[in-house]
């Protein structure tokens, strides 16, 4: 295997160490803390979710169909995409190996659209629209981040041409 393919393989292990804590610890705090006059403020609602609690949540809440294509991009393809770099790292036949790889890179595609998704979620329950509205991120959100960052950066470095 030549240095890139090292470098890449360093890296896939990396932006798996990456993903375990981006989807088992929290990724968002959100509440909603209303000031009333007379009253004073009052929690209506808090919630601190990781990816993996996110998915669970909506599933036994009737929103089936979010939950799968949470679980899709967000665990799926990620893990998929990761067994398959590593397969074309060791695997001989370069036909294969290509295909493979190109098979990676198009899904690599819809790994990052579950980045995009969650910034601009976050974007928009950060807006002070609503002061009692309040939505706080978490290390989860940024170890998710950098899994997909890595994660392309082994792609970008990958050599599949030759061994």
């Amino acid at each position: 295997m030549n240095t890139r393919n090292w470098i890449a393989f360093v890296l896939i292990l990396i932006s798996l160490a990456c993903l375990y804590p981006g989807l088992f610890q929290p990724i968002m705090s959100i509440s909603i803390i209303p000031r009333l006059p007379l009253v004073g403020e009052i929690t209506l609602y808090e919630s601190t979710q990781s990816i993996l609690k996110t998915i669970e949540t909506l599933y036994t809440n009737n929103n089936q169909l979010v939950a799968i294509l949470i679980l899709l991009f967000s665990v799926i393809v990620p893990v998929l995409k990761a067994v398959i770099l590593l397969v074309v790292l060791f695997l001989k036949d370069l036909s294969s190996r290509k295909k493979l790889f190109d098979f990676v890179r198009i899904i690599g595609k819809w790994s990052m659209a579950d980045v995009f998704v969650v910034g601009v979620f976050l974007a928009f329950l950060a807006t002070k629209s609503n002061d009692g509205f309040h939505a706080e991120i978490h290390a989860g959100f940024y170890y998710f981040l950098a899994y997909c960052l890595i994660s392309l950066l082994a792609i970008q470095v990958m050599k599949v041409e030759e061994r």
